[in-house]
């Protein structure tokens, strides 16, 4: 009896073992790292304004371009003595996790920071976070998913539309004029996208002191736009950092204490306090709110404790409204600055906005400039701005921003922007010299000199 002829099927490998793999055959091919990203990560790209800080940082560059708040101001001796005192009395607790929502004193000061703008809420209802660019990050996440809808001015904030891209959600921009959003295009643009079956996900707005238009919601339009997305079934997404920064004394009404119920309003310290700190917050209607804290669980576990402390302890012990009216005034000081040397340098047929808070002006070219394409001989003139197509969304971005730039004036001395300003007018007029010599069929009857700003934004 012959016995059988080995067999080339190996045994099942018993539990614990690991197989060798076969010589003679193949290795699958093993993908590069870039091939294993998720999809969502296509729409994640750097900003052309992060991109600017290497250069811009220079001591030689005058930089129009970031939005970083001036801490000068502050009363750092007074603050350095406040966190000595909370590392010795209460270091156990400061260095320590805490709570997925935030501190308790603090959500109830935040409370009452909000009620300046007339908002009433409870302090359960506050979700802390770190900056309200996390907010704004759980919120997207929390409500698209690929392909739905997000309505927000054109232009806006870009780390918004950085958000937006990350959970491939598709933008749809409704225009601004000196009036913020515009109610008539709102509503034109829900029709149609509600004849196509479409119900977006929610609007996104920052309607005070706008980022980067520099234009603020009239008071009367906040109720017509609150009303639409009602009427739609749009929950409305209301960005606010810059709302307690106006030039004058008149003070708007946020969208939430307007419609409590259909709002998710975003409120940070990192204009108003210290942005280093990075605390921000969400106020949300209560099933939103539940939501909002197992997503930031997820993401951080728990805000910094220390940092919130930090922020409670300068709000009960220090006139922080004072403090704020200082920032107000300082930042006037500033605008002022701005507009007069754009008045002064700029050639005729630039356009620009006229703020009356916040950090920006939004400035339109000539016909036939190019803001980015200009911003290389801009930065080698020694001064930085942000071009505008970083503030679009899509593919018609590039020819929705293309004339447009966004001009900080909230970190440079007045001497400073001035220098600025009179450093772009130069480069401008070298961009305008060359469509003089080769001619531009987009571009007639350009004038030089001095001019009366046209606010427009559209």
């Amino acid at each position: 009896m012959t016995a059988d002829p080995p067999s080339h099927r190996a045994d099942p490998p018993r539990t614990g073992e690991c197989r060798v793999p076969d010589p003679d055959l193949p290795l699958p091919r093993v993908p590069a790292l870039t091939d294993r990203f998720a999809s969502r990560t296509e729409g994640m790209t750097a900003s052309e304004i992060r991109a600017l800080f290497a250069v811009a940082s220079r001591p030689e560059v005058v930089s129009l371009a970031g939005g970083m708040p001036n801490l000068a101001a502050l009363p750092l001796d007074t603050l350095a003595t406040e966190v000595a005192e909370l590392i010795a009395k209460d270091g156990q607790v400061a260095l320590q996790y805490g709570s997925a929502q935030g501190v308790p004193v603090l959500r109830e000061q935040i409370t009452e920071v909000m009620a300046v703008e007339g908002i009433r809420a409870h302090a359960d209802d506050v979700v802390v976070t770190v900056g309200s660019q996390m907010a704004l990050d759980l919120v997207t996440r929390l409500f698209c998913n690929p392909g739905d809808v997000v309505l927000a001015e054109g232009p806006s904030y870009v780390g918004a539309l950085g958000s937006f891209a990350a959970y491939q959600a598709e933008v749809v921009h409704v225009p601004l004029d000196d009036d913020g959003l515009r109610p008539d295009a709102l509503e034109s643009t829900l029709a149609r996208l509600a004849r196509d079956g479409v119900v977006p996900k929610f609007l996104y707005t920052v309607p005070t002191f706008h980022n980067p238009a520099g234009v603020t919601l009239a008071v009367h339009r906040r109720p017509q736009v609150l009303e639409l997305c009602r009427r739609y079934g749009v929950l409305v997404v209301e960005d606010n950092p810059y709302g307690l920064l106006g030039f004058t004394e008149e003070q708007y009404p946020a969208l939430r204490s307007l419609d409590p119920d259909n709002v998710i309003y975003l409120g940070s310290f990192s204009k108003t306090f210290a942005s280093g700190l990075r605390v921000g917050w969400a106020l949300a209607p209560a099933a939103v709110r539940d939501k909002l804290v197992l997503a930031a669980e997820s993401a951080t576990l728990c805000p910094p404790t220390f940092n919130q402390l930090v922020v409670s302890r300068y709000l009960a012990g220090h006139d922080w409204l004072g403090q704020i009216k200082s920032f107000r005034e300082m930042y006037r000081e500033r605008r002022d600055a701005m507009l007069q040397a754009l008045g002064t340098h700029l050639p005729s047929g630039c356009r620009w906005t006229h703020p009356e808070g916040g950090f920006f002006v939004w400035l339109t070219l000539p016909e036939g400039v190019d803001a980015k394409a200009m911003l290389p001989r801009a930065v080698r003139a020694q001064v930085a701005y942000a071009s505008g197509t970083g503030f679009y969304a899509g593919p018609s971005s590039a020819s929705l921003g293309a004339r447009q730039l966004r001009l900080s004036f909230c970190y440079p001395t007045p001497e400073r922007i001035t220098e600025g300003v009179r450093r772009l007018a130069g480069v401008l007029n070298a961009e305008l010299d060359v469509l003089d010599t080769f001619g531009s069929p987009s571009r007639t009857n350009v004038r030089r000199g001095p001019q009366t700003p046209t606010p427009d934004t559209t």
